[in-house]
């Protein structure tokens, strides 16, 4: 069992900068590839970055590649994601992930979920 608690949010202005950082308890969090999903107003879950569990690999979604940085530390149990030159359409609640299988990019392979953080980008 695996359990992830989500910080960082809140409102800032475009091309300004937030860090995300997520929270995992559990002996086993060093054994999941851990990711980050986003759920804008009116619209579906989707894919943002993702980090297999050695934290070699990486993904992002295009959206967000070059702009967002995803990093990990399995002695400290916990995940970030480093927003930068954020853009008003990046506004949604960000969701920490942890799943088996890999790539990460798909709600249905989530294994478990934070219960989200805000992220407001103003114009």
């Amino acid at each position: 069992q695996v359990q992830l608690v989500e910080s960082g949010g809140g409102l800032v202005q475009a091309g300004g900068s937030l860090l995300l950082s997520c929270a995992g308890s559990g002996r086993t969090f060093s054994t999941y590839h851990m990711g980050w999903f986003r759920q804008a107003p009116g619209k579906g879950r989707e894919f943002v970055a993702a980090i297999s569990w050695s934290g070699i690999t990486t993904d992002y979604a295009d959206s967000v590649k070059g702009r967002f940085t995803i990093s990990r530390d399995n002695a400290k149990n916990t995940e970030s994601l480093q927003m930068s030159s954020l853009k008003p359409e990046d506004t949604a609640v960000y969701y920490c992930a942890a799943g088996i299988g890999w790539p990460l990019r798909s709600s249905y392979g989530i294994n478990y979920w934070g219960k989200g953080t805000l992220v407001t980008v103003s114009s």
